[in-house]
């Protein structure tokens, strides 16, 4: 199963604990919804980036999209020519999330082409040019988007050998290598790629996740972080529940530290000082719902 669909999958759940307050998330979804027909960002623009949680929250909801007004608009970028190595990922995504058939072989090999001009000489892909190294987030990224677009990442041992090099002393993964300690993004990215490649994953990194889940509920991006944040929350959850670790002892403070970021708008905030809302991080919080939830 792709990354894509293992986390649809779980946020599928998520409405049976959003009861009622489920519409809400729907009206939230739908309010994002450009008139061009891509989801938009914080600055009210329509955004690749964000039309991937869009189409993703959507289908968690059991929402019927509207395809073709997403479909126009995703075709006026063409087989990305112009975007960053981000956006190109994005427009893979979202492509399998609408409908991949109509995204030509020609055109995924290309953007396929494009995507390799981000690799790195260790073997690995950074989100940034020229880079020497690979990072956490590019590999996850580069993976999913091959696993979007139907095809298979191009020499994947040197991938696994650029993973390594993240590794920290504190036996997590940080996103750039040189880092003192890691983060549970990168922890939780190794953890995904690690099981998608078919290695076991180490028992150490289990361990170091759990440890980032405060007893209120909630897990810091890296240790000693200020508060919780919903994205480590989301990640953390979904790597432990793929290594099927018990999260029975976290499930109640998690499920009410998630319950705190929500909003009667219909959508969840990224952690407690962010005042704005958008479809990332809902999709976020349907992700770490349906975790808890199952």
């Amino acid at each position: 199963m792709s990354f894509r669909l293992e986390m649809l999958q779980v946020a599928r759940v998520a409405p049976k604990a959003l009861g009622e307050s489920a519409a809400l998330v729907a009206e939230f979804f739908w309010s994002q919804l450009s008139a061009a027909g891509g989801f938009i960002d914080r600055n009210g623009k329509p955004d690749l980036y964000y039309t991937v949680f869009g189409i993703e929250g959507m289908i968690a909801l059991h929402l019927e999209l509207p395809r073709l007004r997403i479909e126009e608009w995703l075709a006026s970028f063409g087989d990305g020519e112009g975007l960053d190595f981000v956006h190109l990922c994005c427009l893979a995504r979202c492509w399998c999330g609408v409908d991949a058939a109509n995204f030509s072989p020609s055109a995924r090999q290309n953007l396929a082409a494009r995507i390799e001009r981000y690799r790195t000489p260790d073997g690995g892909y950074h989100q940034s040019p020229g880079k020497s190294s690979g990072s956490a987030y590019g590999a996850l990224l580069a993976g999913s988007a091959y696993e979007d677009l139907g095809l298979s990442v191009p020499h994947p041992e040197q991938l696994a050998l650029s993973m390594l090099g993240l590794q920290t002393a504190d036996g997590a993964f940080s996103n750039e290598r040189g880092q003192p300690v890691g983060s549970t993004t990168a922890t939780a990215a190794a953890a995904a790629f690690y099981r998608h490649a078919g290695i076991p994953v180490p028992d150490a990194l289990k361990r170091w996740l759990l440890s980032q889940c405060l007893p209120g509920g909630g897990f810091l991006a890296f240790p000693k972080a200020p508060m919780p944040d919903l994205l480590s929350t989301a990640v953390a959850l979904h790597a432990l529940g793929g290594m099927q670790a018990d999260v029975s002892p976290i499930r109640e403070p998690c499920l009410d530290f998630v319950d705190s970021l929500w909003s009667a708008a219909g959508g969840f905030h990224g952690h407690w000082a962010d005042d704005m809302l958008d479809c990332e991080y809902t999709c976020y919080g349907l992700l770490a719902l349906g975790h808890l939830t199952l």
